[in-house]
């Protein structure tokens, strides 16, 4: 298998934003709301174009995910868009009453998720979103690697009927999928074959994992690399496909260790194979103001912990 290369550096958020204007041509049902962050979220384009399928809601997130329950109702497919921690935290009791327990076709739309975010600090920087998501049933959970999967996320939730929780950032970050790639709800990515180690990352931690993997390669480390863009449902087939190969898994993600890809993957392991296991993730702490990439580091959220991780997991095989 090729070394796959960076096409560019890009913003996972901007490839929301392209998707949901090509959306905004191609579906008259796709309606856009937003909570007073239409720039952040590069809603612009959809609401210029569309102003009579836009909706600034302010902010009131709760009248907004209410607002979109509504509109389902209608036959129109809604698109909401804020932070992620405004997303999910603030409005969680909205989302699990009107949406999840309804089964409300909303796409929740969540960036400046993570530490990545930044300055602007820990009230900002959830980092419990995906937890609080895949716990509610019924909710698909997609967190994306790029801005060329971010946009085939996008566009691909749009003709999935349920309720759906798209996170994705705020940095421009290796832009590295193919951008004619076939994006599929639920069906994880081999990136990296490889016999020693597997590595399961999403989202920012995909393009780290990769390098991880190239880096142990020269150690003499065969590292198997997973995308999973697909929290929720996972995709267990590719998962055991390669633990039965490997013995043992390194996750790697941008989220409090609890609640997250690798609490599921756990529970997969537990269910079926036991098997060694490593976490890369915030070690039950809140987030603090700084630059992404030194918080990256300082969380251990790097490619340098992800090696080291790999090779202790393969010491306990």
């Amino acid at each position: 298998m090729s070394k796959i290369s960076i096409i560019d550096h890009k913003d996972t958020r901007s490839g929301f934003g392209e998707a949901l204007l090509e959306l905004g041509k191609n579906n008259p049902k796709v309606v856009a709301l937003c909570a007073d962050l239409t720039g952040s979220l590069k809603m612009d384009g959809f609401a210029r174009e569309y102003p009579d399928r836009f909706f600034q809601m302010g902010i009131a997130e709760a009248n907004m995910i209410g607002t979109a329950a509504g509109l389902t109702i209608g036959g129109y497919i809604p698109f909401t868009g804020t932070f992620a921690n405004f997303s999910t935290g603030r409005v969680y009791d909205q989302i699990r009453q009107s949406v999840a327990y309804s089964g409300k076709n909303v796409k929740i739309c969540a960036s400046h998720a993570g530490i990545t975010l930044g300055e602007d600090g820990a009230t900002h920087q959830i980092l419990e979103d995906i937890g609080l998501m895949k716990m509610l049933p019924g909710m698909t959970v997609i967190n994306t690697c790029d801005f060329n999967q971010t946009k085939q996320a996008t566009l691909a939730i749009s003709d999935y009927d349920g309720p759906v929780y798209l996170r994705f950032g705020r940095p421009k970050v290796p832009n590295f999928i193919p951008e004619d790639y076939n994006f599929e709800i639920g069906k994880g990515i081999l990136l990296k074959e490889g016999n020693d180690v597997t590595i399961i990352a999403t989202g920012h931690l995909v393009w780290k994992s990769l390098e991880a993997a190239y880096e142990l390669e020269n150690m003499g480390v065969s590292a198997e690399v997973i995308n999973i863009h697909t929290i929720k449902p996972l995709d267990d087939h590719i998962i055991l496909q390669s633990v039965k190969k490997t013995g043992c898994v390194v996750t790697a993600e941008e989220h409090e260790i609890n609640g997250g890809l690798g609490d599921s993957v756990a529970q997969l392991m537990a269910r079926t194979i036991p098997t060694p296991m490593e976490f890369i993730a915030v070690m039950d702490k809140f987030g603090q103001s700084g630059k992404p990439e030194s918080l990256m580091k300082h969380y251990g959220l790097d490619t340098i912990n992800i090696i080291e991780k790999s090779k202790k997991v393969i010491s306990r095989k």
